[in-house]
């Protein structure tokens, strides 16, 4: 056997290849989001406005997909970030800060995020049984973590080829939804939403931010492969490859399922719907094609949940690796090698985070991350740059405009957000960066003296 396939002590086998980091990142992608957020992207901004959302969405993920792209082959660890803002921000002075925010961000968000997915396979779940309700909702979200958890306790590349299957499938059903939209696509239906107008200017921004904010949501996943990055073969190629080759894929099919829809629902259905892939689908096909539809999303929402579960499962143990939390959160599988206890905790800590809302949800994670990661990732890449690297790792064109938009383009999210999600992401930066200073007084480590 080779090196690459022989768990070492310590060390996860590098085992995920080019197909493997992109199904990783599509699947996180496609999953459910689309599926549940068309319509509050709909109610956020009426008329055509909501695509350029989309599309402005679209724009500013590639911009910081070539960020992700660049740290993820400078850096290509497990647990990605944790290591990028170590590195950028002095492993031993600021970035001992920076590497536990994300941390303690992670903690917060991964729950969040993979909960997300899984309350959204049940909300679709109730179109083939409506008599599930809201508590059985809950209970079906929280057991999808939790059975997720079961699938992933065994060697990444026995995963590999499951979400490598499971892609293929995911996205030949959203080609055929695309597909049967334009077919039955009704000039008239179209019409009457692009003529709608946005009462105000103050709306139109605002609306924009709001239907942007849910597209980078659902894009959300070209960085998944990142997260593995200590487990992917030739990752200095394979990692920007995986990332930039993800955003076009995903964005285009995105976009094809908004105006599908919109060709064939009338714009205020589709709003108000609860599952309007399967409504738009039974238009078309009928009951059967509804509940095949219902079927595939089923499938690619349970798929994002299991990815996003194993990109996640990795940051806690990069983090005790590093001695920066729990020891006991560095353990291996002694046959597998992957993280146990990083993977249960958090597989069980997202089906609590079940019993949540998601409309909610969405905002909050999206400027926590941003506040705590993204817009540090910007600058991250600009401290690298300035250390001596390895040749062969990727650079993003026209540097450093790509960041500079990601800057602005997250800080207009924000700005647009709503006060309740940025309250929450500031209060969370402040209790973590206490409980870090307390942590750093108590071992007598950075930024407090040793003697």
């Amino acid at each position: 056997m080779t090196e690459e396939t022989v768990p070492t002590r310590n060390v996860p086998p590098r085992a995920i290849g080019f197909w493997g980091g992109l199904s990783a990142n599509v699947l996180n992608m496609i999953g459910i989001g689309p599926f549940v957020t068309i319509p509050l992207a709909l109610s956020a901004l009426a008329g055509p406005g909501v695509l350029l959302g989309w599309i402005a969405g679209a724009f500013l993920c590639l911009c910081d997909g070539l960020v992700w792209a660049e740290l993820g082959s400078t850096i290509p660890e497990s647990g990605g970030p944790y290591h990028y803002l170590r590195e950028a921000y002095g492993r031993e002075r600021m970035g001992r800060l920076f590497g536990f925010l994300y941390l303690w961000q992670t903690l917060l968000t991964a729950p969040l995020s993979i909960g997300s997915a899984a309350v959204g396979f049940a909300q679709y779940l109730g179109y083939l049984v409506p008599s599930l309700g809201d508590g059985g909702r809950v209970l079906v979200a929280a057991g999808l973590c939790l059975a997720n958890t079961a699938v992933l306790y065994r060697r990444v590349g026995e995963i590999q080829k499951l979400s490598m299957f499971i892609t293929a499938i995911v996205v030949v059903a959203c080609a055929w939804i695309v597909i049967s939209g334009i077919a039955h696509f009704d000039v008239a239906t179209a019409s009457r939403f692009l003529h709608m107008r946005t009462d105000s200017t103050h709306g139109f921004w605002l609306g924009l931010g709001a239907v942007s904010l849910i597209a980078v949501y659902d894009y959300g996943g070209y960085n998944n492969v990142c997260m593995l990055g200590g487990e992917v073969k030739q990752p200095r190629r394979t990692i920007p490859l995986a990332v930039l080759t993800s955003i076009p894929l995903v964005a285009v099919l995105y976009l094809g399922l908004n105006i599908s829809i919109l060709g064939v629902l009338p714009w205020e259905q589709a709003a108000q719907s609860k599952a309007v892939v399967a409504d738009f689908m039974q238009a078309i096909h009928g009951r059967i094609g509804g509940t095949l539809a219902v079927s595939l999303i089923l499938l690619a929402s349970w798929g994002s949940a299991l990815v996003v579960l194993l990109g996640y499962s990795r940051v806690p143990y990069a983090a005790a690796a590093d001695g920066q939390f729990f020891r006991v959160f560095a353990k291996l599988h002694p046959r597998g090698g992957f993280p146990t206890v990083s993977l249960v905790f958090v597989g069980v800590t997202s089906a609590l985070a079940c019993f949540l809302s998601l409309e909610r949800l969405i905002a909050t994670l999206m400027v926590v991350q941003i506040l705590f990661q993204y817009i540090a990732q910007c600058f991250a890449v600009v401290a690298l740059r300035r250390r001596k690297v390895s040749a062969e790792a990727f650079r993003m064109p026209f540097y450093p405009l790509p960041i500079a938009i990601s800057v602005v383009g997250w800080l207009y999210l924000v700005a647009t957000s709503g006060w309740p999600s940025v309250v929450t992401a500031v209060v969370a930066i402040v209790v973590g960066t206490l409980i870090f200073l307390w942590q750093a007084r108590r071992t007598r480590s950075w930024p407090f003296p040793s003697t």
